[in-house]
Protein backbone atom coordinates (compact mmCIF):
# COMPACT_ATOMS: atom_id res chain seq x y z
CA UNK A 1 0.00 0.00 0.00
CA UNK A 2 0.95 3.07 -0.30
CA UNK A 3 1.86 5.71 2.36
CA UNK A 4 -0.08 9.20 1.94
CA UNK A 5 1.58 11.72 1.39
CA UNK A 6 1.63 14.25 4.32
CA UNK A 7 -0.41 17.15 4.01
CA UNK A 8 0.57 20.32 5.07
CA UNK A 9 -2.31 22.04 6.19
CA UNK A 10 -2.42 19.08 8.99
CA UNK A 11 0.88 19.46 9.72
CA UNK A 12 0.47 23.46 10.18
CA UNK A 13 -2.85 22.92 11.98
CA UNK A 14 -1.14 20.44 14.51
CA UNK A 15 1.64 22.91 15.47
CA UNK A 16 -0.72 25.99 15.65
CA UNK A 17 -2.79 23.81 17.94
CA UNK A 18 0.09 22.64 20.32
CA UNK A 19 1.21 25.24 21.23
CA UNK A 20 -2.47 26.91 22.26
CA UNK A 21 -3.42 23.70 24.01
CA UNK A 22 -0.42 24.06 25.99
CA UNK A 23 -0.42 27.46 27.36
CA UNK A 24 -3.94 29.06 26.62
CA UNK A 25 -4.49 28.29 30.93
CA UNK A 26 -1.79 31.20 30.74
CA UNK A 27 -3.75 33.32 28.94
CA UNK A 28 -7.29 32.71 29.84
CA UNK A 29 -6.16 32.52 34.05
CA UNK A 30 -5.64 36.87 33.84
CA UNK A 31 -9.37 37.16 32.19
CA UNK A 32 -10.95 34.35 34.58
CA UNK A 33 -9.44 36.25 37.66
CA UNK A 34 -10.60 39.35 36.54
CA UNK A 35 -14.41 37.77 36.08
CA UNK A 36 -14.19 36.21 39.57
CA UNK A 37 -13.29 39.40 41.40
CA UNK A 38 -15.23 42.01 39.26
CA UNK A 39 -18.36 39.77 38.69
CA UNK A 40 -18.91 36.19 40.43
CA UNK A 41 -17.75 37.65 44.10
CA UNK A 42 -19.72 40.79 43.69
CA UNK A 43 -22.88 39.00 43.20
CA UNK A 44 -22.75 36.57 45.88
CA UNK A 45 -21.86 38.82 48.36
CA UNK A 46 -24.69 41.06 47.09
CA UNK A 47 -27.11 37.97 47.31
CA UNK A 48 -25.99 37.53 51.13
CA UNK A 49 -26.07 41.01 51.73
CA UNK A 50 -30.17 40.98 50.44
CA UNK A 51 -30.18 39.14 53.76
CA UNK A 52 -28.25 41.53 56.28
CA UNK A 53 -29.00 44.79 57.64
CA UNK A 54 -25.73 46.72 56.56
CA UNK A 55 -24.42 50.31 56.04
CA UNK A 56 -20.91 48.69 54.76
CA UNK A 57 -20.30 44.73 53.75
CA UNK A 58 -18.04 44.41 57.19
CA UNK A 59 -20.62 45.76 59.12
CA UNK A 60 -23.82 43.04 57.82
CA UNK A 61 -26.19 41.33 59.87
CA UNK A 62 -28.18 38.78 59.23
CA UNK A 63 -31.74 39.06 59.30
CA UNK A 64 -33.38 36.38 57.47
CA UNK A 65 -35.88 37.41 54.53
CA UNK A 66 -36.91 40.71 56.54
CA UNK A 67 -35.77 42.74 53.41
CA UNK A 68 -37.48 40.96 50.99
CA UNK A 69 -41.07 40.78 52.93
CA UNK A 70 -39.98 44.99 53.60
CA UNK A 71 -39.22 45.03 49.44
CA UNK A 72 -42.43 43.43 48.38
CA UNK A 73 -44.53 45.75 51.31
CA UNK A 74 -43.02 48.91 49.49
CA UNK A 75 -46.25 50.93 47.84
CA UNK A 76 -42.87 52.49 45.20
CA UNK A 77 -41.51 49.30 44.60
CA UNK A 78 -44.52 47.28 43.50
CA UNK A 79 -45.35 50.78 41.10
CA UNK A 80 -42.21 50.43 39.36
CA UNK A 81 -42.61 46.86 38.87
CA UNK A 82 -45.80 47.57 37.13
CA UNK A 83 -44.56 50.94 35.61
CA UNK A 84 -41.38 48.80 34.35
CA UNK A 85 -43.61 46.19 32.51
CA UNK A 86 -46.00 48.40 30.74
CA UNK A 87 -43.08 50.14 29.22
CA UNK A 88 -41.34 46.82 28.04
CA UNK A 89 -44.13 46.03 26.53
CA UNK A 90 -44.66 49.18 24.63
CA UNK A 91 -41.29 49.97 23.89
CA UNK A 92 -40.48 46.43 22.31
CA UNK A 93 -43.40 46.56 20.28
CA UNK A 94 -42.47 50.09 19.07
CA UNK A 95 -38.74 50.31 18.51
CA UNK A 96 -38.88 46.81 17.11
CA UNK A 97 -41.78 47.30 14.42
CA UNK A 98 -40.18 50.83 13.88
CA UNK A 99 -36.48 49.60 13.47
CA UNK A 100 -38.12 46.69 11.07
CA UNK A 101 -39.47 48.48 8.36
CA UNK A 102 -36.68 50.76 8.68
CA UNK A 103 -34.51 48.54 7.59
CA UNK A 104 -36.42 47.41 5.35
CA UNK A 105 -37.03 50.01 3.19
CA UNK A 106 -33.42 51.08 3.49
CA UNK A 107 -32.92 47.69 1.83
CA UNK A 108 -34.71 48.33 -1.04
CA UNK A 109 -31.89 50.40 -3.12
CA UNK A 110 -33.10 53.22 -2.31
CA UNK A 111 -30.62 56.54 -3.03
CA UNK A 112 -28.68 58.03 -0.23
CA UNK A 113 -29.34 54.58 1.68
CA UNK A 114 -25.97 54.48 3.47
CA UNK A 115 -26.63 58.38 4.90
CA UNK A 116 -29.89 57.16 6.24
CA UNK A 117 -28.46 54.34 8.01
CA UNK A 118 -26.15 56.96 9.71
CA UNK A 119 -28.28 59.33 10.56
CA UNK A 120 -30.92 56.67 12.19
CA UNK A 121 -27.91 55.07 13.80
CA UNK A 122 -26.15 58.36 15.10
CA UNK A 123 -28.54 58.76 18.22
CA UNK A 124 -27.14 55.31 19.93
CA UNK A 125 -23.76 57.13 20.55
CA UNK A 126 -25.15 59.52 23.02
CA UNK A 127 -25.43 58.87 26.21
CA UNK A 128 -28.21 58.33 28.11
CA UNK A 129 -28.09 61.56 30.75
CA UNK A 130 -27.18 63.87 28.32
CA UNK A 131 -30.40 62.54 25.89
CA UNK A 132 -32.96 63.04 28.78
CA UNK A 133 -31.57 66.12 29.76
CA UNK A 134 -31.94 67.70 25.94
CA UNK A 135 -35.19 65.92 25.72
CA UNK A 136 -36.30 67.22 28.95
CA UNK A 137 -35.94 70.50 27.46
CA UNK A 138 -37.56 69.60 24.31
CA UNK A 139 -40.87 68.97 25.97
CA UNK A 140 -40.60 71.51 28.30
CA UNK A 141 -40.92 74.03 25.63
CA UNK A 142 -43.61 71.78 23.85
CA UNK A 143 -45.44 71.54 26.63
CA UNK A 144 -45.04 75.50 27.69
CA UNK A 145 -47.52 76.21 24.83
CA UNK A 146 -50.00 74.24 27.41
CA UNK A 147 -49.06 75.57 30.47
CA UNK A 148 -48.31 72.54 31.79
CA UNK A 149 -44.65 70.65 31.88
CA UNK A 150 -43.24 67.02 32.09
CA UNK A 151 -42.76 65.94 35.33
CA UNK A 152 -46.87 67.57 36.04
CA UNK A 153 -48.39 64.42 34.99
CA UNK A 154 -47.09 60.58 34.87
CA UNK A 155 -48.78 60.67 31.77
CA UNK A 156 -46.57 62.60 29.97
CA UNK A 157 -42.82 61.72 31.88
CA UNK A 158 -44.19 57.49 30.91
CA UNK A 159 -44.64 58.54 26.95
CA UNK A 160 -41.32 61.02 27.09
CA UNK A 161 -39.79 58.16 28.08
CA UNK A 162 -40.85 55.67 25.41
CA UNK A 163 -40.38 58.40 22.47
CA UNK A 164 -36.78 59.09 24.00
CA UNK A 165 -35.78 55.40 24.11
CA UNK A 166 -37.18 54.75 20.83
CA UNK A 167 -35.33 57.31 19.11
CA UNK A 168 -32.06 56.13 20.49
CA UNK A 169 -32.70 52.57 20.25
CA UNK A 170 -34.27 52.49 16.61
CA UNK A 171 -31.04 53.04 14.39
CA UNK A 172 -29.75 50.22 16.76
CA UNK A 173 -31.55 47.27 16.43
CA UNK A 174 -31.97 49.01 12.06
CA UNK A 175 -28.77 47.95 11.98
CA UNK A 176 -29.28 44.16 13.19
CA UNK A 177 -32.09 44.11 11.19
CA UNK A 178 -30.55 44.98 8.49
CA UNK A 179 -27.86 42.16 8.43
CA UNK A 180 -30.84 39.65 8.48
CA UNK A 181 -32.21 40.85 5.86
CA UNK A 182 -29.16 40.92 3.22
CA UNK A 183 -28.83 37.47 4.87
CA UNK A 184 -32.51 36.27 3.19
CA UNK A 185 -31.31 33.98 0.49
CA UNK A 186 -32.16 35.65 -2.65
CA UNK A 187 -33.34 32.36 -4.47
CA UNK A 188 -35.84 32.47 -2.26
CA UNK A 189 -37.01 35.64 -2.99
CA UNK A 190 -37.33 34.75 -6.75
CA UNK A 191 -38.90 31.03 -6.26
CA UNK A 192 -41.66 33.35 -4.57
CA UNK A 193 -41.58 35.97 -7.20
CA UNK A 194 -42.12 33.61 -9.43
CA UNK A 195 -45.03 31.57 -7.98
CA UNK A 196 -46.65 35.37 -8.01
CA UNK A 197 -46.14 36.18 -4.02
CA UNK A 198 -47.30 39.62 -3.46
CA UNK A 199 -45.06 41.62 -1.93
CA UNK A 200 -47.02 41.39 1.30
CA UNK A 201 -47.20 37.14 1.37
CA UNK A 202 -43.23 37.41 0.36
CA UNK A 203 -43.25 39.39 3.54
CA UNK A 204 -44.77 37.72 5.80
CA UNK A 205 -43.97 33.85 4.53
CA UNK A 206 -40.48 34.31 3.55
CA UNK A 207 -38.74 37.41 4.73
CA UNK A 208 -39.63 37.33 8.20
CA UNK A 209 -39.25 33.60 9.34
CA UNK A 210 -35.58 33.78 7.47
CA UNK A 211 -35.23 37.30 10.12
CA UNK A 212 -36.21 35.41 13.11
CA UNK A 213 -32.47 35.46 14.29
CA UNK A 214 -32.34 39.06 14.11
CA UNK A 215 -35.66 39.42 15.68
CA UNK A 216 -34.74 37.08 18.76
CA UNK A 217 -31.47 39.35 19.07
CA UNK A 218 -33.16 42.50 18.69
CA UNK A 219 -36.15 41.82 21.25
CA UNK A 220 -33.77 40.23 23.90
CA UNK A 221 -31.72 43.24 23.74
CA UNK A 222 -35.38 45.93 23.72
CA UNK A 223 -36.66 43.65 26.67
CA UNK A 224 -33.25 43.80 28.42
CA UNK A 225 -32.78 47.36 27.99
CA UNK A 226 -36.57 48.06 29.14
CA UNK A 227 -35.87 46.72 32.50
CA UNK A 228 -32.19 47.81 33.02
CA UNK A 229 -33.60 51.35 31.85
CA UNK A 230 -31.91 54.05 34.54
CA UNK A 231 -29.58 56.95 33.18
CA UNK A 232 -32.49 58.51 31.15
CA UNK A 233 -35.49 57.42 33.59
CA UNK A 234 -32.79 59.52 36.63
CA UNK A 235 -32.17 62.46 33.74
CA UNK A 236 -35.46 63.03 32.25
CA UNK A 237 -38.17 62.91 34.99
CA UNK A 238 -36.26 61.81 38.35
CA UNK A 239 -39.53 59.75 38.84
CA UNK A 240 -41.58 62.64 39.14
CA UNK A 241 -44.29 63.19 40.14
CA UNK A 242 -44.38 61.92 43.44
CA UNK A 243 -48.25 61.26 45.04
CA UNK A 244 -49.26 59.53 48.10
CA UNK A 245 -50.16 55.76 47.91
CA UNK A 246 -51.38 54.23 50.70
CA UNK A 247 -50.20 56.69 53.11
CA UNK A 248 -46.15 56.38 51.46
CA UNK A 249 -44.43 58.41 49.06
CA UNK A 250 -44.73 56.48 45.48
CA UNK A 251 -42.89 58.52 42.26
CA UNK A 252 -45.11 57.69 39.33
CA UNK A 253 -42.63 57.64 36.41
CA UNK A 254 -39.85 55.59 38.50
CA UNK A 255 -38.72 52.42 36.81
CA UNK A 256 -37.61 49.25 38.91
CA UNK A 257 -33.48 50.26 38.50
CA UNK A 258 -34.22 54.14 39.51
CA UNK A 259 -36.28 52.70 42.57
CA UNK A 260 -33.71 50.42 43.74
CA UNK A 261 -31.41 52.92 43.38
CA UNK A 262 -33.25 55.94 45.39
CA UNK A 263 -34.27 53.03 47.88
CA UNK A 264 -30.51 52.67 48.88
CA UNK A 265 -30.43 56.26 49.51
CA UNK A 266 -33.15 56.96 51.90
CA UNK A 267 -31.38 55.53 54.63
CA UNK A 268 -28.49 52.79 56.20
CA UNK A 269 -31.99 51.39 57.14
CA UNK A 270 -32.97 50.48 53.58
CA UNK A 271 -29.58 49.35 52.11
CA UNK A 272 -30.61 45.91 52.62
CA UNK A 273 -33.93 45.86 51.41
CA UNK A 274 -32.16 47.92 48.25
CA UNK A 275 -30.18 44.73 47.92
CA UNK A 276 -33.22 42.65 48.72
CA UNK A 277 -34.88 44.51 45.44
CA UNK A 278 -31.87 43.97 43.30
CA UNK A 279 -31.81 40.19 43.64
CA UNK A 280 -35.34 40.70 42.69
CA UNK A 281 -34.64 42.40 39.84
CA UNK A 282 -32.16 39.86 38.78
CA UNK A 283 -34.19 37.08 39.01
CA UNK A 284 -37.14 38.77 37.02
CA UNK A 285 -34.77 40.09 34.03
CA UNK A 286 -33.02 36.42 34.19
CA UNK A 287 -36.55 34.91 33.76
CA UNK A 288 -38.01 37.02 31.17
CA UNK A 289 -34.80 36.96 28.57
CA UNK A 290 -34.56 33.04 28.82
CA UNK A 291 -38.32 32.35 28.07
CA UNK A 292 -37.90 35.48 25.52
CA UNK A 293 -35.17 33.31 24.18
CA UNK A 294 -37.09 29.97 24.38
CA UNK A 295 -39.95 31.69 22.71
CA UNK A 296 -38.78 33.08 19.72
CA UNK A 297 -35.72 30.65 18.79
CA UNK A 298 -38.67 28.21 18.46
CA UNK A 299 -39.39 29.96 14.97
CA UNK A 300 -36.36 30.19 13.29
CA UNK A 301 -35.70 28.53 10.29
CA UNK A 302 -32.61 26.68 9.28
CA UNK A 303 -31.44 27.90 6.13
Amino acid sequence: MRKKKNDGTAVNSVLIRRPIQRWFPLFILPTFLCFIIGFIWPFIQGIYLSFCNFNTPRDAKWVGFANYIKAFKDAGFVHAFQNTAAFAVVSIVLINVLAFFIAYALTQRIRGANLYRTVFFMPNLIGGVVLGYIWAMIFDAILKRYSTYLTANSTYGFWGLVILVAWQQIGYMMIIYIAGLQSVPEDMLEAAKIDGATGWQTLTKVIIPNVMPSITICTFLTLTNSFKLFDQNLALTGGAPQVIMNGAKVNMTELLALNIYSTYNISKNWHGAAQAKAVVFFILVAVLAIAQQTATRRKEVQQ
